[in-house]
């Protein structure tokens, strides 16, 4: 009988249960007491938005951070989420978007007055109050005004009626290694979160600590942290000095489609960048920088894992296959799983982050479409 769906050549296998684990570890780090933003934006790191926000839900997580306005309706009109949750979309809107937020009931980010009189002018003709974070710049100049700048917007909020201002938030420039930098921007934050505080009367939502914050400088995790990469299995730089036990939520397999024995001399791929040494088995595995397995690995060593051994990745690769050297004593048949990174085998993300000169969040994030998600 005919299956229902060809066998895939490429997967992305995720697991449910190593992002439960990681969830833990991060909570056992940061606490009782403090709030956890589940960050799933760019799909969940590539992880699936749906399934990933659906379990960190049944996990006691009931806010979650997105991107922009439109990844935070695809979240919220999923229908994953069956309690009522706070979804923050941390991009600047623009004024066109501004109606979105109130239709929907999403959490916005506020950096600047004309978009906060667009924004009250909006809801005043609607009869809805929007809610807002204003995002305060201390250092990582992307987002936001600076400390009193974003005070003269905290005040000028208070007179627009239509505006609830639930949070206020700084993101860190390099919590992971820069801990003198770090900690600047975190006593700038609360000098005028204090300031505010106190002379309001009002007490607002304070977040600023993103994954290598919870790590390195608990005084920042504030009312709530904000976790990414953690999340889904990775401390978020090398020199993080505190780590948590964490696992890959993600494992890309492709399938061995072809089995070749080359003799002594032979090229591999596009512009002939490698030449077989002695007569070598060179397997075709169907999955290429299409799938999310960077071009910029080609012959740096990256290993690539069949029934429990590894094997360097040889030659350019391609849009839909790489090759890989197999020696003279492997048992591999074609159909076998080939592992390109995840928890089995010596081959992380973080690893080809390394030989590719990226970081583990691009090669994440980088995993298509293609390569299907099946999830544990």
């Amino acid at each position: 009988m005919l299956a229902p769906t060809p066998e895939p050549m490429a997967e992305a296998i995720v697991s449910l249960q190593n992002l439960q684990h990681n969830l833990s570890e991060i909570r056992r780090k940061t606490g009782a007491g403090v709030r956890i933003m589940g960050v799933v934006k760019a799909n969940a790191y590539g992880h699936d938005v749906h399934r990933v926000s659906e379990t960190l839900e049944r996990n006691g997580i009931a806010d979650f951070g997105v991107a922009n306005i439109q990844e935070a309706i695809d979240l919220q009109k999923g229908g994953v989420l069956k309690k009522p949750a706070s979804i923050l979309a941390f991009a600047s809107p623009l004024s066109s978007q501004i109606p979105f937020y109130l239709q929907h009931g999403i959490e916005m980010t506020l950096c600047n007055t004309e978009t906060l009189l667009a924004a009250d002018s909006l809801a005043m003709a609607t009869g809805k109050k929007l809610t807002v974070h204003i995002k305060v710049d201390t250092g990582m100049g992307r987002l936001g005004l600076p400390p009193a700048a974003a005070m003269e917007l905290l005040r000028a909020s208070e007179q627009c009626s239509g505006i609830e201002v639930k949070g206020i938030y700084t993101h860190f420039a390099d919590s992971s290694r820069d801990m003198a930098f770090t900690r600047k921007q975190l006593r700038d934050f609360l000098s005028l979160a204090s300031e505010y505080d106190h002379s309001s009367g009002k007490r607002l939502l304070k977040h600023a600590a993103n994954s290598g914050a919870i790590l390195s400088l608990p005084e920042a995790n504030l009312d709530m942290v904000r976790p990414g990469i953690t999340l889904y299995g990775y401390h978020p730089a090398k020199e993080t000095a505190a780590r948590l036990n964490l696992k890959p939520v993600m494992q890309v397999e492709g399938r061995i489609v072809f089995l070749k024995t080359v003799p002594a001399g032979s090229t591999i791929s596009y512009c002939r960048t490698w030449r077989a040494p002695v007569t070598t088995t060179i397997a075709t595995i169907a999955a290429g920088y299409a799938d999310g397995y960077p071009r910029a690995l080609s012959g740096k060593g990256a290993q690539v894992s069949t029934n429990g051994h590894s094997f360097a990745q040889v030659g350019t690769i391609t849009m839909d296959q790489i090759m890989v050297d197999l020696g003279t004593s492997s048992t591999a048949k074609v159909g076998d799983r080939a592992i390109l990174f995840g928890w089995e085998g010596s081959t992380t993300a973080e690893t080809l982050a390394v030989l590719s000169g990226t970081v583990s969040y691009e090669i994440l994030c980088g995993v298509s479409r293609r390569a299907g998600r099946v999830f544990r």
